[in-house]
C-alpha cells in the first residue's frame, strides 16, 4: 500500500512540513547506509525496515490477477492529468454511478441483472471490479491480439465465464452499467487517498510514535526536534529536551575521543558516530544506551541551524546485564566462586599496564571500542584523602603464590565430593584473611583460584615485603584450624610463595614464573611455609636449568676434560694412584667443576653417558702413561661411578669392553662408589667386577648409611675417609683439634685393617694432618697439601721424578 501511494502521489506534498520530508526514515537511511551501521529496533517478519533503502522509483507495484495484458495504471490524480485517450473519453461514467452503490453491499449476494459482479474482498488490485481497478474499460493495449471467433475484451482481459444473469459480452461500452462505488467514491470507481494517509502527514507521526528514542539536533548541537521515547528518557524535571545540548544529556564530552568524533559528525566530516554511554533515566534507575549519531541530508533542518544529525538512543540496559551474567560465569571458579585464571592474569595484566601508575599517562579509553570493564570481585574501600599512595599508587606489586600440602590424598580418599567442600572452605578462609588485610589500606587482595588446589592473592599498590610477609603468615595461621567438612576434620597446610618487586621491573610472565619458583622452593624446604623469592638463588636455578637442557649435546661436542689429583703414599711419599675429575669447559660459564652439573646428569640419565666417556679416557690415560714410563711402577686410576650407571647400564659390561680396547690390567682400575650405590647394587655387579680384579673403594666413606655389615659381604678394597673427619685434626694457627674427629678416623682405620682394607683420607691440606694420619696408621691420602687436581701432562711430570712434590 505504502509503494502504490508512492506511485500515486509521488512524494510529500508542497504543504508537508519540512522536518517530515528531511526527518523521514528514507532520506536519513540513505544518505548514510554505507557510512556507518546503525541499530535499528525489530520489525516484524516480512515487514520493511524503516533504516533501509528503499525501492527505486520505477519498481514495479504488487503483480496483479494472471491475464494476458495488465491494464495501464492510472495517472496520479495528483499531478497534472494527462490529455485523456479517445476510448476513455468516449464512455465516460456517469457521475450519479457513485450513488448506486448502497453502504452496505454484502460482497457475497448476486449482483442484480445489468450490474458488474460485486467486488471481492480477496481481489488483488487491478482486477476488474475491485476498488482501485480501472471503473471504465480501456482501449486495448497496442499489439494485443485477439483470437479467432473471440471479442476483444476492454483492457486486454479476458471475459468470466457467462452468467444467466451477465451482461452479453456483445454489448457496447456504453451500454455496461457503472460499478456501484462506495460513498465517497469520485467518479471511475477509484477511492479518494485519505489525506491523513500522505506520507507528508505520515512521518512526522511516526517519528513521533517510534518506540526508540529520536531527536534531530541542529548543527550547533541544540535538539530541535525530539520524538516522545527521547522525550521520557530525557525529559526530566527540566522539562522537554528541545533546546537543550545534546552532548550534555548523553555525555558524550566525559571523552576526548567521542567528543571530537562527534564534532566531526556535526560539522559533516564523518559519516557516523556509534558508542556506548551509561545514562540516568528519570525514575533514579540507571540504563545503558547505544547511542548513534548520523548525518541528514540537505535539506532536512532548518537553514538558519546549519547541517542537522538524526541522534538516536537504544536501550540496550538487558543485553548488558545478559552479558554481564555470562562474563561472571565465564571468568568466575564453578566451585569457589573465586575469580578464575583468566580474570586473575586480566586484572593481573591490568595492574601492569604502564599507565595506570603514571598520572600523566593516558587516559581512558575510546568509547566507540573500549570492552566494559569488569566488575570487581568485591568493592574496594575508597582512598583516604591524605593517602600517600592517591596520586598513581606506589608503583608495586605483589604475589602470593598458595598450593595445599597433601591434597590430592584428600582426593584419592575420601572423594572428589570432599575435596570439593575442602576448597570452598578454603577460599572462604582466604577471602577473609584477604578482607582483613584491607583494612586501612589502598585496596583489598584480589583472591583467586588458577587450578587444582592453587589459589593466588594479587596485592596492588603494595609497600614492600613486610606488607606480603604479614599476609603470608596470616594465610598460614587460617590454616592451623581444622576444617569440618561432612563429618570428616580434616588438618590441612599450605605452602606459599611470595613475591614482591616494583611494576615496571616486571611482568605478568615474569611475576607468575618467580612466584612458581618461590612456590617449589617452599615445598622443597619441608612444607608447611612461606619463601619469598631470592634473585640470587634463582639465578642459581636458572643457571641449573641452562645446563641440564645443554648436557647431552656437550657430551656429543667433546665439551667435557679430565684433570688427576695425586694419591700418595703416607709411608713413602709416592705417587700411587690419581683420582680422575671430570671438569665442563662451558662456552658461557666457564670451566665448571663436578658439583655444578653431576647432580644435573644424574636426574636426566645423561650421567651413563658422560660416565662412560670418563671411564674410557681416563683408562686410556693410564695405559699410556704405563707406556711412556716402562721403568716407574704403573700407576692405577680411579674413577667415580654414579649410583644411576650402576642401575641404569650394564656397567660390568662397558668395563670389561673398555679395558679390552684400551689394554689396561684390571688391577690398575679402582671405581669409587658411594655407600648408597654400594647397597643398591646388592653386590651383583661388584662380585662380578672384584673377580675381575677391578678395586673397588667406598667413597665418603662415613657420612652416608655406615652399614658395617656390608663392609664383611661386599668385595670391597679400599675404604675413602670423608675430608670432614680430616678437619679436626688442625694443629696450625692456634686451632683446636676435635678428639673425637681423632678416635673416629683411628677406630675406622684400625676396623679396614682388620678387614684387610686399605684407608685413603681426603681433604688434606696441612703438614700436620698428614703427620697425624700416619701416625694412625692411614694408608694413601690425598688434598691439596700434595697437589690440586692438574692435566695428565703434570702427571708424566711427578711419574718422572718418583715422589709427589708438597705444594
Amino acid at each position: 500500500m505504502e509503494r502504490r501511494t508512492r506511485d500515486l502521489h509521488g512524494g510529500p506534498g508542497p504543504s508537508a512540513p519540512a522536518g517530515a520530508r528531511a526527518g523521514g526514515p528514507r532520506g536519513g537511511a540513505e544518505s548514510h547506509e554505507d557510512a556507518e551501521p546503525r541499530d535499528t529496533e525489530p520489525h516484524s517478519p516480512g515487514g520493511r525496515q524503516t533504516d533501509g533503502p528503499a525501492p527505486p522509483p520505477d519498481a514495479a507495484a504488487p503483480p496483479a490477477t494472471p491475464a494476458p495484458t495488465p491494464p495501464p495504471a492510472l495517472p496520479d490524480p495528483a499531478a497534472d492529468a494527462p490529455e485523456p485517450s479517445a476510448s476513455a473519453t468516449a464512455h465516460p461514467a456517469p457521475p450519479q454511478a457513485a450513488a448506486a452503490l448502497p453502504p452496505h453491499t454484502d460482497p457475497a449476494a448476486p449482483s442484480p441483472p445489468g450490474t458488474s459482479p460485486a467486488p471481492s474482498p480477496a481481489s488483488p488490485p487491478g482486477t476488474p471490479g475491485t476498488p482501485g481497478a480501472p471503473a471504465h474499460p480501456t482501449a486495448p493495449a497496442p499489439g494485443t491480439a485477439t483470437g479467432p471467433g473471440t471479442a476483444a475484451h476492454p483492457g486486454g482481459a479476458q471475459p468470466r465465464a457467462a452468467r444467466p444473469d451477465a451482461v452479453p459480452t456483445s454489448a457496447r461500452p456504453s451500454d455496461l452499467p457503472a460499478p456501484q462505488a462506495a460513498e465517497g467514491t469520485p467518479a471511475g470507481g477509484r477511492p479518494a487517498p485519505d489525506p491523513a494517509l500522505h506520507p507528508a502527514a505520515l512521518h512526522p507521526a511516526a517519528f513521533d510514535a517510534a518506540p526508540l528514542a529520536m531527536a534531530v539536533v541542529d548543527g550547533r548541537g541544540i535538539v530541535v526536534h525530539p520524538n516522545a521515547a527521547f522525550t521520557r528518557i530525557f525529559g526530566t524535571d527540566r522539562g522537554d529536551p528541545t533546546g537543550q545540548v545534546a552532548a550534555d544529556l548523553l555525555n558524550l564530552a566525559s571523552d576526548n575521543r567521542t567528543w571530537h568524533a562527534y564534532r566531526a559528525v556535526l560539522g559533516g566530516r564523518e559519516g557516523g558516530l556509534r558508542c556506548t554511554r551509561r545514562l540516568k533515566h528519570p525514575e533514579g534507575h540507571s540504563l545503558w544506551g547505544q547511542v548513534t549519531v548520523v548525518p541528514l541530508p540537505p535539506g532536512g533542518a532548518p537553514r538558519e541551524t546549519g547541517g542537522a544529525v538524526l541522534l538516536s538512543v537504544l536501550d540496550i540496559s538487558a543485553h548488558r546485564e545478559h552479558q554481564a551474567r555470562l562474563r561472571h560465569l565465564q571468568m568466575h571458579d564453578p566451585v569457589t566462586r573465586l575469580p578464575n585464571r583468566t580474570l586473575f592474569f586480566e586484572r593481573l595484566t591490568a595492574a601492569l599496564e604502564p599507565g595506570r601508575h603514571d598520572p600523566g599517562g593516558a587516559g581512558p579509553q575510546d568509547a566507540r571500542t573500549a570492552r566494559p570493564s569488569p566488575a570487581p570481585h568485591r568493592p574496594h574501600p575508597a582512598r583516604s584523602p591524605h593517602s600517600a599512595h592517591e596520586d598513581g599508587g606506589t608503583g608495586r606489586i605483589g604475589l602470593c603464590f598458595l598450593d595445599l600440602d597433601g591434597f590430592k590424598a584428600v582426593n584419592d580418599t575420601l572423594g572428589h565430593r570432599i575435596g570439593d567442600r575442602l576448597l570452598t572452605a578454603v577460599a572462604e578462609r582466604l577471602t577473609r584473611c584477604a578482607d582483613q588485610a584491607g583494612r586501612g589500606r589502598v585496596g583489598i587482595p584480589l583472591v583467586a583460584r588458577l587450578g587444582g588446589d592453587e589459589f593466588a592473592l594479587l596485592v596492588e599498590d603494595s609497600t614492600g615485603t613486610e606488607q606480603l610477609a604479614d599476609l603470608a603468615e596470616s594465610l598460614l595461621h587460617a590454616f592451623q584450624e581444622p576444617f569440618d567438612l561432612g563429618g570428616h576434620r580434616l588438618t590441612v597446610s599450605a605452602s606459599i610463595g611470595v613475591v614482591e618487586r616494583r611494576v615496571a621491573d616486571t611482568t605478568a610472565t615474569g611475576l607468575m614464573q618467580a612466584a612458581d619458583t618461590t612456590l617449589y622452593w617452599a615445598k622443597a624446604d619441608g612444607k608447611g611455609r612461606w619463601t619469598l623469592f631470592d634473585p640470587e638463588r634463582n639465578a642459581h636455578r636458572m643457571t641449573r636449568q641452562a645446563l641440564s637442557s645443554t648436557l647431552r649435546a656437550a657430551v656429543e661436542r667433546g665439551e667435557f676434560l679430565l684433570e688427576y689429583q695425586p694419591l700418595v703414599g703416607l709411608g713413602d711419599g709416592g705417587l700411587h694412584g690419581v683420582e680422575a675429575l671430570v671438569r665442563w669447559r662451558h662456552p658461557q660459564f666457564g670451566v665448571l667443576t663436578p658439583n655444578r652439573f653431576i647432580g644435573l646428569a644424574e636426574e636426566d640419565g645423561s650421567i651413563v653417558q658422560l660416565g662412560r666417556w670418563v671411564l674410557r679416557t681416563a683408562c686410556r690415560q693410564a695405559r699410556r702413561w704405563q707406556l711412556d714410563h716402562p721403568d716407574v711402577p704403573p700407576v692405577y686410576v680411579s674413577v667415580n661411578v654414579a649410583v644411576r650407571q650402576v642401575w641404569d647400564s650394564d656397567l660390568v659390561a662397558d668395563v670389561a669392553e673398555i679395558l679390552a680396547e684400551t689394554g689396561l690390567a684390571p688391577r690398575l682400575l679402582q671405581l669409587e662408589l658411594t655407600e648408597s650405590a654400594v647397597m643398591g647394587s646388592a653386590g651383583r655387579p661388584l662380585q662380578a667386577l672384584s673377580d675381575m680384579g677391578v678395586r673397588i673403594a667406598i667413597d665418603d666413606f662415613g657420612t652416608g648409611y655406615s652399614n658395617l655389615a656390608y663392609l664383611s659381604r661386599l668385595p670391597v678394597s679400599v675404604l675413602k675417609l670423608d675430608g670432614s673427619f680430616v678437619h679436626g685434626f688442625r694443629y696450625e694457627e692456634g686451632a683446636h683439634p676435635n678428639p673425637a674427629d681423632e678416635v673416629i678416623v683411628e677406630a675406622l682405620v684400625q676396623l679396614a685393617h682388620r678387614l684387610g682394607l686399605t684407608v685413603t683420607a681426603e681433604c688434606v691440606e696441612t703438614s700436620g694432618q698428614a703427620d697425624r694420619l700416619r701416625r694412625i696408621g692411614c694408608d694413601t691420602a690425598q688434598g691439596w697439601l700434595y697437589s690440586r687436581p692438574v692435566a695428565p701432562e703434570r702427571v708424566s711430570d711427578m711419574l718422572t721424578a718418583g715422589v709427589c712434590p708438597r705444594a
